[in-house]
Parts: C-alpha cells; structure tokens; sequence
C-alpha cells in the first residue's frame, strides 16, 4: 500500500501540547554487497586488512586508470530486486556525482541517478500485534562506497584509509510509508533477514556493511507532509529507534513552538541519543549528475534475470507462510524462526518427523531462550539439533516427563552427550510401574485427609497432589499415569 492509502493510526500518533503529530519516516539503506572483488576493479573487498592494502590503481583514482564492471555485483543487486519483489530494468546507467571528499579520490562517485537497476518493490512487516505492514521500496541502485577518514592517530593530522573505496554497495531506498520507529526497526531487521537469505550482504551493521539514513518528518495526522530532516549513517537497529523518536520530538517541539524545521542532514550521538546539525541538505542539482563517460549502460537480458531468480533460496515470506501451514505453528512462533537462515534451518532439522510445535517450543523457549540470555546466536549453539530431536523423543515415548527433560537439556547444554545415555547412565529414567507410583499416591493421600476432602468438592485441587507425587518421586513419575490414579482414587470424575 502506498502512503497515500494508508490509513490514520491513532496509536501511533505522538501527543504534543497542541493536539496529535503523525511521524513518517523513510529510510535509505546502504548495503554492502558480498563480492570478493569491488564494484569497479580486482582489488579485495574484505573487511579488515592492514590501511591501504585493498587498494588497486583505480580506487586510488590513478590519471589514466578507467572502471570496469564487476558482473558479480550486477548479479547480487538482480537477486536483491527479485528478493525485494521489485521491477528489474534490463537497462541501467552509471552516473557520476560530483562531490568533493577526502576519502574519495576521484572527487566523484560512481553511482545511478535516474536509471537505477532495480525499480518498484515491496517488504513486509509483521509486527508484534499482528498488523501486516507494506513498505514500498522506491528503487535499488548500485554505487561505490567511500574510503574512511580517520581522526583520532595523530595529534595535528588526519589519515585516509581507501580499503572500502570503490566497494560496491546497493542503496535500498524506502518510500515514507512507515509511521512509527518501532516500523522502522521491524523493516531494518525484515531487510537484513531479506539480504543475508539471499547472501547478498552479510548485514553487520557492527562492521558498516549495512547502515541507514534515516528521513523523518511530523505532520498532523492526514495533513500535509512536513520538511524532512535527514540522518545520516545509523549503524545499529537500536539507534535507528532512538535517532527517530528524538528527531520527531524534535520536530514536534520546535513547530509547536512557533519555530520551522528546517531541510538538513544531521547526525546521530548515541552517547547522548540526540541528533546534531551536519549540513543544509543538498538536492540533486547539487551533485552535478551525469552520466559516467567511461561506463557504456548496463544491458543484460530477460533469460539472465530468469536464471537468477530460478536459483533463488526459499525467502523468509514463504518459509514463514510453509512454518504456519504445513507445520501449524502460530504466526509468532514462524516469524521468530525464520527471522535467521540459520534458525530455521536448525527448526527444520529438529522438527523432522516429530511434533513440529513440541519442537518450535524447544527452539525457542528453551534454546533460544539460553543462548540470548547469553549473548549468542544459534551459529554457536553447544547443543545440536540432533541432540535436541533426541530429548523430545525421550518425552515422546515416556522415557522421561517434561519436567526430567529441562534437567537432560542441561546436560547436554553445559557437558554435551547422547541424551539417551544420560538418561539411562544417571537414573533419570521416568518411573512408568504403576505398583510404585500407587504406593506414592497412596502415602500422600493417607498423610493429607483435610486437603482430601478439599479436592472432592473442588477438583482443581487436584494440581496439589499431582505435585506432592511428582515430588516424592523426584519428579520421575509419568504425570498422566499419576493424574489417572488420583482421580480413580478420589473419585474425580
């Protein structure tokens, strides 16, 4: 749905002292495209490296020394449009725009100004409580990133280090449809999920592989749309949140003070969480676009596109819509799955001929739960998914009660291990003898006459007692088999 559609959400709105404010954001995503090579020459384009060692003649803007396209990174921007669901334009052009930096060689940069690559697409948001947003993607374009000026080694000097000159980076820009920071963090995250299925760009913000400029304005809600501002390289989802919800207060504050926004690009402290003037904003004319005389139009055919997207992986959308339907997992549960390639895929294996929502649980309450708490991803996981498939077997067929299985996961979590080993090796086995668990039943009825009685008259006592045997057999009894008996025995129907 485009901005125009969409409809007034009164919970999204911002309170100021006058009335209601409506904030719209659109973000503009520079991603780091994964290539071995950079946009325009051999030289590496791996992170790291010592200053200056991934850097051939043509990043260092050489007299003499022309561009020449990498195919790769033409193919990584097509499988990033498809993945996007957006238009593909099998004829593209280069452009230059002119700008003087001191990390940039040339004094320009090789980018796409009004032929893009990739054209009109559209992402998804499920949020939290079940809205489904759609965010429309204005355009894909391909353009070399700068080099990286560094200020803090020398007292009086400034050093330029060109590694990340002339890597290719994909500029993903949004349209203003979303209305909320917290919509703005779900698509950074949807996005990322997007690129690192398609294994276009590893998404390590950490690392500024992939940032945002972030473009917000306030308006009253359905009115006219306000001056943007414009912030610019955020690296982390969390500081997105922060840098929209402090420029929209802002914004909010100063009109309603009688002051103006004005159109600007600014920065983002995260020391602080506020934002801070950088420059007036420039508009196109500005950068001098024009097309880059050493490049001919890019040109490739229908049938190439077509072999591309053949070769497509499953994308998030459908594996989250297969989650829900053939495995009948809640839309939640799917989402949180299949948000990392990694996880799902991990589901899957553990899912694999077994009850598929016994098995969501285990990932995510019990695993996922462990690993966040300390600090890891499923990529460091101790506990394999075969490991895992084998506890919820041993509760499948009454080895062991639910309770017993947390102990086993965290066996096999901290020492690692066969869980059926374990369980037979430690005595861990559930206590399935009925002659043992009725003379439990028996002692525990016997010593509590009083709570007997209770029980009769009111059956959801019976918890209680399920409880006391559990615990007398050290948690080792079949739950069902013990719920069963008391029943019989106190004449619960």
């Amino acid at each position: 749905m485009n901005m125009a559609e969409r409809k007034v959400d009164a919970k999204k709105l911002l309170k100021g002292a006058t009335g209601d404010w409506e904030v719209i954001v659109g973000l503009e995503v520079h991603a780091q495209v994964t290539s071995k090579a950079k946009l325009f020459s051999g030289a590496s384009a791996s992170y790291g490296g010592a200053p200056n060692d991934h850097v051939s003649l043509v990043d260092a803007a050489m007299p003499g020394m022309l561009p020449v396209i990498n195919e790769e990174c033409v193919a990584q921007a097509i499988r990033t449009g498809l993945g996007l669901k957006a238009q593909i334009n099998l004829r593209s052009v280069f452009d230059r725009k002119n700008y003087f930096y001191p990390d940039l060689p040339q004094g320009y940069q090789i980018s796409q100004f009004k032929q893009p690559i990739v054209g009109e697409g559209v992402v998804v948001l499920d949020m939290l409580d079940g809205e489904r947003v759609e965010v429309g993607i204005e355009r894909l374009h391909l353009e070399q990133d700068a080099g990286k000026s560094i200020h803090d080694q020398h007292p009086a000097y400034s050093y330029v280090d060109l590694n990340r000159s002339g890597v290719a980076l994909m500029e993903i820009v949004s349209k203003p449809d979303m209305r909320s920071a917290e919509e703005a963090r779900t698509y950074m995250t949807k996005l990322r999920t997007i690129l690192r299925y398609l294994g276009t760009c590893d998404g390590n913000m950490e690392e500024g592989s992939m940032r945002a400029d972030v473009n917000v304005s306030v308006r009253r809600p359905g009115g006219p749309l306000g001056t943007r501002t414009e912030t610019k390289n955020v690296n982390s989802i969390r500081f997105l949140g922060q840098a929209i919800d402090y420029e929209a207060r802002r914004q909010i504050d100063l009109i309603e003070d009688g002051g103006t926004v004005v159109q600007e690009t600014r920065l983002f402290d995260p020391g602080k969480g506020e934002t801070r003037p950088m420059r007036s904003k420039e508009e196109a004319h500005d950068y001098r676009y024009f097309p880059d005389p050493d490049l001919l139009p890019l040109e490739f055919t229908q049938s190439f596109v077509d072999e591309l997207a053949a070769a497509l992986p499953e994308l998030p959308d459908d594996k989250r819509a297969r989650f829900i339907t053939d495995f009948g997992l809640p839309a939640y549960d799917a989402s949180v799955l299949v948000l990392e390639k990694a996880s799902a895929d991990f589901f899957e294996q553990v899912a694999a001929g077994r009850d598929a929502k016994q098995a969501a649980n285990w990932v995510i309450n019990e695993l996922f739960g462990r690993l966040n708490k300390e600090g890891h991803g499923i990529e460091d996981s101790p506990m394999s998914a075969a490991q895992l498939g084998a506890i919820i077997d041993l509760v499948a067929d009454g080895t062991i009660s639910g309770k017993i299985a947390k102990d086993v996961f965290e066996i096999v979590y901290t020492e690692g291990g066969e869980p059926r080993e374990i369980v037979e090796a430690r005595g861990m086995r559930q206590v399935t003898d009925m002659s043992a668990i009725e003379k439990a039943v028996d002692e525990i009825i016997a010593a509590n006459p009083d709570k007997v009685a209770q029980a009769q008259a009111k059956p959801t006592l019976l918890g209680w007692f399920v409880g006391q045997v559990m615990k007398a057999t050290g948690g080792k009894a079949n739950p069902q088999a013990v719920n069963d008996l008391l029943k019989a025995k106190l004449g619960i129907g």
